[in-house]
This record gives structure tokens, C-alpha cells and sequence, in this order.
């Protein structure tokens, strides 16, 4: 109601529409996962380039397929992604480098053995010093002034008290004082960094060491958003068997490797590669694997050839595919060339290719005119016996994709009043969602009526429900599939034939 009526005249009262716009969420935000030389262990952090990986987790590294992946995940049109490291535990534990330099101690910011190559040069008297800190680099002789911190005190009601400053903003570095207020004396090199235990795909360790990143309460389970999860060379069958779990939970679609060494005949029968995942998990339909390994230059070895698996490629395919023509078009085709790739390590005829794309497998092919693409675009779910509505990624990553856009947009409906007003607000907003999607392009159909439907009245929510504090929205849509088999027929025509 509008202000008390009190004098004769015209009152304005501002009525609420109603309209609650349901916008879309992001559909390539990639999780990779996997050991590097350097970064934090405790959580994850986002980038947006190459160069955000770079200075967080140390570049490229021979022992790092997740240092390579990232780069191939820009290099073929990704843009957006949260990295997270894992280092050995207990015995082989990654150790910080540090040093106390007078009352001063100083740590890397993060365990490794790449602290080591920290120098810190301070400078001044006890009113007022400075800190300079020095990357030495790996020939000890390359002296990269980093970060440099002045006016610093060593008096803890200071406004300039040093660890206060340097922890606040270093990227390199953690402070702390002990007992007194003595200034830092001379220049002194971090020492005592240890990488700890290499962990590669393959070891026991690597497996516990990423499913320990997922559940309540994990790094993983504290990122608001992740649509892609990447573990690049992760081929062992039960831990890919839990990712799948995890993926299906987080609205995820997980992209998984075949083994380095598998050939067509093994993939095909599932024998060392990672086709023949337990026939009992029902999250299969949140992943797909691909075929085989790729031949692609590598920067630290002056551009000599050497195998990669795929994850990075196809995730950086799924996220330009995205962007080019909607989460509905499948990340396959003519289009879905992979940047940066010599050839595929196994190249296949469109007979060998055939054995493998009934099973749901996804082969990588070299082709003329094309080069190399990914040629196939089926979930794990994607067998042909197994007949599942899951059977297309694109399919499933739509299904995802409306899943957590109408989760988040309708997060205003808990505890409002549960009757028809609520409900036509509901088919209301939801309905404009669909409308949009549908003049996309992203369903089947040439009306409305034939793409989707939103229902929420009384059918979807009975009084019983009501009474429960239940609301029951149906949404339903007909999805794009894609033309995997396209069949083309000729006919002679007989001319001028006599009547």
C-alpha cells in the first residue's frame, strides 16, 4: 500500500512486475587438476591466460602434463579456469624455502624447490628499510629484481610493520617476526625447498592426491562454478570411475584421457585404456573419452615431437565451441580443429574409426583439406547397446547447462508463498529463459510449443506438496542432436525415354 491517504490527489505507487530475469551460466570454465613445481596446495585459483599460470604455478615444467595442458587449453580457445596443484604427502611432502635473517623470517609462499632461487637484499636503518626480492634463477646468476617493499619498521604498532606489508601484498613471499625488533642484516638466499615426491599419473599417490581434492569441504567443492574437469593423463579406471561421480554432482562434464600406449585393438576392447569403465556407474554419461594421444611440438625440448594426451586440446575446443555457436553445437567436426598439434599418434582409416565411435569412443583424425579434428562427439554413456538419452555430449552438456542456469535463477522462489501467483511468476520467467534459447537456435522444433514447455500449476504441485513445502517445476525441452551419420542418396534419371 502507498502512503497513508491523507489529502485529496493523485498518489504513485510502484507495483512489482514480477519479472525476475534468468540469465545463463557459463558453460567453458575449465578445473584442471594435476602436480606442478610451484603454487598454492590449499586452493584453487582462477585465470584467465597463460600468463596467469605462468606467474602462479612456474610455466612449463618436464615432469608437469598439467603445465602443458593449461597452455593448450588457451592455445585452442579457452579463456577461463580455475588450476589446482598437488604435491606429494607425508615423506614426500613438498617443503617451503626459507631463511631468518636477524628477527626476520622469511618463507616462499608456496612448497618447492623453485624457493630456493629467492634472494632477499635488505637495506636501511632500524627507522625505516627496505626489502628487495631477487630471482636468481636457475644458473644463480640471473638476478630478476621481483618485488621490492620500502619504509618498512619492524615495530608492531607501525602502520609500515613489515610482515603486515609484505604478506598483504608479496607474491612471493611470507614474513614473521620473532622476539625483538632487529633490522634484517645482510643479503641471504632462501634454502631447504623441496619439490617432494613428483607426482605423474599412474602412481597410487596421484590418484588419492585428486580425489582427495573433491567433497565436502575440499578445494574443489569450495569453487563456486566449474563446467570441465581435466585431469590430463589420468587413465586409471577407479579414479576416473569417482570423477565421474564428483562431475554428475557439480553439474560437470568430465573429459577423460585413453592411454598413452593404447592402440585401436585395445581401446576398442578395453584393455589398458580407459574405455571399459564399470558398466554400473550412472555418471558415465558426465564424461567422454578420447583417442589417441597427439604428436605436438614441446617448447622445452627445442621443439621436438613427443606424445600429449588430448584433455587440455578438447577442453579449449568445448570452450571455442561454446563461444562460437552455443553449448548445443557438439564440439566436433570440421570446425573443431586442433591448434598446435602435429597429428594424431595413431592414425586411423574411416573402417578403424568405425570399430571405435559405436562404443562412444572419440577418435582424433587427420584429415585432407581439415588437418587434425576431433571427429566424434558421444559420451561414455554413448554405446550403442546401451541405448541412453545420453548418448550425445552436446545432449548432456545442455541438459547441465539449463540444470544450473534454473538452480541459480530461481534461488528467489525458497519461502515465498506457495500458490498460483508464485507459479505464474514462475512459468513467467522460466518461460522467457526457454524463449530465449529457442530464438538461439539451442532446440529442436519450429515453434515454441514443438521446443519446450514450463509447467508449475496445480498437476506438477498437489496440496500434499503444498503442505510439505514443495514446489514441482517441469521444464522440459527437445534437444539438437547432432547429424553424426548424414546419407546421401543418388538416382540416375533416365532421360528421353520413348513413352
Amino acid at each position: 500500500m502507498p502512503q497513508a491517504l491523507l489529502h485529496p490527489g493523485v498518489y504513485i505507487e510502484e507495483v512489482p512486475s514480477g519479472v525476475r530475469t534468468i540469465t545463463g551460466v557459463g558453460t567453458s570454465t575449465a578445473l584442471f587438476i594435476g602436480w606442478a613445481p610451484k603454487g598454492p596446495v590449499d586452493r584453487a585459483l582462477r585465470m584467465t591466460s597463460y600468463a596467469d599460470y605462468e606467474r602462479a604455478y612456474g610455466g612449463l615444467h618436464a615432469d608437469s602434463y598439467l603445465s602443458f595442458a593449461v597452455r593448450q587449453f588457451y592455445d585452442n580457445g579457452g579463456s577461463d579456469a580455475y588450476v589446482v596443484r598437488i604435491t606429494g604427502v607425508g615423506g614426500g611432502a613438498a617443503v617451503a624455502a626459507s631463511r631468518t635473517i636477524n628477527n626476520l623470517v622469511v618463507v616462499a609462499n608456496s612448497p618447492g624447490l623453485w624457493g630456493n632461487r629467492l634472494k632477499i637484499v635488505p637495506a636501511g636503518t632500524a627507522a625505516s628499510f627496505r626489502i628487495d626480492v631477487v630471482d636468481v634463477g636457475p644458473s644463480g646468476t640471473d638476478n630478476i629484481l621481483l618485488e621490492t617493499f620500502v619504509n618498512l619498521s619492524m615495530t608492531a604498532t607501525d602502520l609500515r610493520y613489515a610482515p603486515a606489508i609484505i604478506n598483504d601484498n608479496s607474491t612471493q613471499i611470507r614474513v614473521s617476526t620473532t622476539a625483538g625488533g632487529v633490522v634484517p642484516g645482510s643479503t641471504q638466499m632462501l634454502t631447504g625447498g623441496a619439490d617432494g615426491t613428483v607426482l605423474k599419473p599412474g602412481l597410487a599417490t596421484f590418484n588419492s592426491a585428486v580425489l582427495a581434492l573433491f567433497g565436502m569441504g575440499a578445494i574443489a567443492d569450495r569453487i563456486d562454478l566449474f563446467n570441465i574437469i581435466c585431469v590430463p593423463g589420468l587413465t586409471d579406471v577407479t579414479t576416473i570411475g569417482t570423477l565421474q561421480g564428483h562431475a554428475k554432482s557439480k553439474r560437470a562434464f568430465l573429459i577423460v584421457d585413453c592411454a598413452e600406449n593404447a592402440t585401436i585393438a585395445t581401446t576398442g576392447a578395453g584393455v589398458g585404456a580407459t574405455a571399459n569403465l564399470p558398466t554400473s556407474n550412472s555418471a558415465r554419461a558426465n564424461s567422454a573419452l578420447y583417442f589417441p594421444w597427439v604428436i605436438a611440438p614441446d617448447p622445452l625440448q627445442s621443439g621436438a615431437l613427443r606424445p600429449f594426451p588430448p584433455s587440455g586440446f578438447i577442453a579449449g575446443i568445448f570452450a571455442r565451441t561454446d563461444g562460437d555457436r552455443g553449448v548445443w553445437k557438439a564440439p566436433a567436426g570440421t570446425e573443431a580443429n586442433l591448434n598446435g598439434v602435429l597429428g594424431p599418434k595413431t592414425n586411423m582409416s574411416d573402417a578403424e574409426n568405425g570399430l571405435l565411435n559405436p562404443l562412444g569412443i572419440n577418435c582424433l583424425r587427420s584429415l585432407p583439406v581439415y588437418s587434425n579434428v576431433v571427429w566424434g562427439a558421444r559420451t561414455l554413456d554413448g554405446d550403442n547397446n546401451r541405448g541412453s538419452e545420453w548418448k550425445y555430449i552436446p545432449v548432456r552438456r545442455m541438459a547441465l547447462f539449463l540444470e544450473e542456469s534454473l538452480y541459480r535463477g530461481t534461488q528467489w522462489v525458497v519461502f515465498e508463498p506457495n500458490d498460483e501467483p508464485l507459479w505464474a511468476q514462475i512459468r513467467l520467467n522460466i518461460g522467457a529463459f526457454m524463449q530465449s534459447l529457442f530464438r538461439q537456435g539451442a532446440f529442436q522444433g519450429k515453434t515454441p510449443k514443438e521446443a519446450y514447455f514450463v509447467k508449475c500449476d496445480r498437476e506438477t504441485t498437489t496440496q500434499d506438496d503444498i503442505n510439505k513445502g514443495i514446489v514441482n517445476i517441469l521444464v522440459g525441452f527437445a534437444p539438437l542432436k547432432p547429424a553424426e551419420f548424414v546419407v546421401i542418396k543418388l538416382q540416375q534419371i533416365a532421360g528421353d525415354l520413348p513413352v
